[in-house]
């Protein structure tokens, strides 16, 4: 039984890894979870310089899912590269950068840093909603996502994943931009802009007012949007959102993911993902496959 997948020429022990965000950079779960039984470990998002984040509360819980708006509070580069990726590198797991910023300078800056460094592929979060200085133009717009892609492949000596961001009106004309700057591979959805507010405080759950709504509420539209855009271009596709067992993640891969993140699963049940990678082994079995290559886009 085969359940090795190809991301642009790396190759993933299985299609499950981990959403950006949700699972720090390995550590806090390596109690949990085994690392080397994941196909890959996406890390939290990396900057340049160390970000604060919004301010609190900036985390509310909802039905089906929670709203975040965290900013993407992190140590930066110097220490991500002294601390994370040496810990990583104990595993035998691919080691998958996300990297964020607030221009396209900051965005090179990082990938530039990560060019002689040992990681195996670099996921470029163009999609955040919650970085408003520039994240919101660049994942939304066509024209600013295929310049910053190329930036991006002058620069990588890695394969680049393009994060795409649902707040769209039409996600093929966003991951086509990508495709002709020349992305690796697309990874896709993000998560959707939403509110929440306090009717007893009469105040806004989050000090930012808007977050990211992720967590099985948002799945249909992801399985849609990764369909759509699997028939669109001719690139890999991560898919995510709301995948919190084997049948959801089977979900994303006949509708023509090659591999899954997890996310918001991880927060309440940390054993999400190697429950993610058993039940998809039991399900090949079970149904007499011996390549998951042959679900890949099953569904026409």
């Amino acid at each position: 039984m085969n359940t090795k997948v190809n991301l642009a020429g790396v190759i993933l022990n299985n299609p499950v890894m981990t959403a950006s965000g949700t699972f720090g950079s390995g550590a806090e779960y390596s109690d949990f979870v085994d690392l080397n039984r994941l196909g890959a470990v996406v890390t939290k998002g990396v900057a340049n310089i160390p970000w604060k984040g919004n301010p609190t509360p900036r985390i509310a819980e909802t039905y089906g899912g929670m709203l975040n708006a965290i900013g993407l509070q992190n140590p930066g580069i110097d220490v991500f590269v002294e601390r994370d990726i040496p810990f990583l590198k104990k595993y035998d797991t691919k080691i998958i950068v996300n990297v964020c910023g607030k221009t396209t300078e900051d965005y090179c800056e990082v990938v530039e840093r990560l060019a002689d460094e040992k990681v195996d592929l670099l996921e470029i979060n163009i999609s955040c909603p919650n970085v408003k200085e520039g994240g919101i133009a660049f994942g939304q717009n066509p024209n600013s996502i295929e310049q910053i892609t190329k930036e991006m492949k002058k620069r990588a000596k890695q394969p680049i994943i393009m994060k795409l961001s649902p707040n769209v009106t039409d996600i093929t004309e966003m991951a086509k931009a990508a495709e002709a700057g020349g992305a690796d591979v697309l990874s896709l959805i993000n998560t959707l802009t939403g509110m929440k507010i306090d009717v007893n405080k009469r105040a806004f759950a989050l000090a930012n007012k808007t977050g990211g709504l992720s967590g099985p509420a948002i799945k249909p539209i992801a399985v849609r949007m990764v369909y759509q855009v699997a028939n669109a271009v001719k690139l890999p596709i991560i898919g995510m959102g709301g995948i919190q067992n084997a049948e959801d993640a089977l979900e994303f891969i006949m509708a023509g993911a090659t591999a899954v993140s997890v996310g918001t699963a991880n927060f309440y049940n940390p054993y999400a993902t190697i429950e993610v990678v058993e039940g998809i082994e039991e399900y090949l079995k079970k149904n007499h496959i011996d390549n998951i290559q042959n679900l890949i886009g099953c569904v026409k």
